[in-house]
């Protein structure tokens, strides 16, 4: 007996199979409001790494602080989602979806220095992160200020490539802190990847899986070894009513498992670095 699909289903496969079909549009008022966000948090940012505390773990209920913190020493990983409030303003982004996440990891034996360099090391990202990064290249680099070309790369149930352009900024607080922050500036969802007819989607008409992604890191050294905090801001579209049960899940996992990829694989190839010839600030 022949099995009829329902229109959800329908709806779903096409989603799944065809991102020409389901473009969604970057409205210009969507990414206003989330650049007015990323503003606000860019500033506090910059102003909290001077007056502290530090680490986001450092800003917890004493009690739930020492758990974080054994689950740190032993090799854990610490990640919270987060809100879109900034300095007690909530801030609205109508059109679109906001994916805000905080994740620390400790790297026990390893230098800030070690650590840094690593992240800063652009042209191997595709090394470093794979498969989340499956090109990389430093295009400009002028003293702390860094321009960088990344392919990302999303596999769950679907398929997901974007191009992305960034900026980045690096800033010594002092000889065991550092802080970073980078914007994506603009982000092309790959169609095709790999086949003769790749090409890039127009920006901002997509299926809108990745539209803005800002990060904010913060490396302190101390307790015998390097903490790593990251903290990101995803941009997305928002997901038609019929197709929240299948793709909301993809929508809302990506970045925070990209997160917590990105933050093992740091920590992997920043012990690997520490134990190198060198001992200290060797690369992989």
């Amino acid at each position: 007996m022949r099995r009829i699909l329902p229109a959800a289903g329908l709806s779903a496969l096409l989603f799944l199979t065809d991102p020409a079909a389901t473009a969604s549009e970057l409205k210009p008022e969507t990414l206003e409001a989330f650049n007015r966000f990323a503003a606000a948090r860019d500033a506090e940012f910059d102003a909290e790494v001077q007056r502290g505390p530090f680490l986001w773990v450092d800003t917890q209920p004493e009690a739930r602080k020492r758990d974080y913190y054994r689950q740190l020493q032993n090799q854990g990983l610490v990640i919270e989602r987060l809100d879109q409030t900034v300095e007690g303003q909530h801030y609205d982004v109508p059109g679109g979806l906001v994916h805000h996440w905080v994740a620390i990891v400790f790297i026990p034996g390893v230098h800030i220095g070690t650590v840094v360099n690593l992240v800063e090391d652009y042209d191997h990202h595709a090394k470093y992160y794979a498969p989340e990064v499956a090109r990389s290249k430093l295009t400009s680099r002028d003293g702390e200020h860094f321009l960088v070309y990344l392919r990302f790369h999303a596999k769950h149930i679907l398929t997901v490539t974007v191009d992305t352009w960034m900026e980045a900024w690096y800033r010594t607080i002092s000889a065991t802190r550092v802080v970073s922050r980078s914007h994506v500036t603009r982000a092309q969802e790959v169609e095709n990847e790999g086949q003769p007819d790749e090409t890039l989607l127009p920006e901002g008409n997509d299926r809108g899986f990745l539209w803005r992604l800002n990060t904010y890191w913060k490396y302190e050294e101390k307790g015998g070894g390097t903490y790593v905090q990251c903290e990101s801001i995803t941009l997305t579209r928002r997901i038609p009513v019929l197709l929240e049960p299948i793709v909301a899940p993809f929508v809302t996992s990506v970045p925070k498992d990209s997160l917590v990829a990105l933050l093992n694989h740091t920590r992997q190839f920043a012990i690997a670095a520490a134990s190198g010839p060198a001992g200290s600030g060797t690369k992989p």
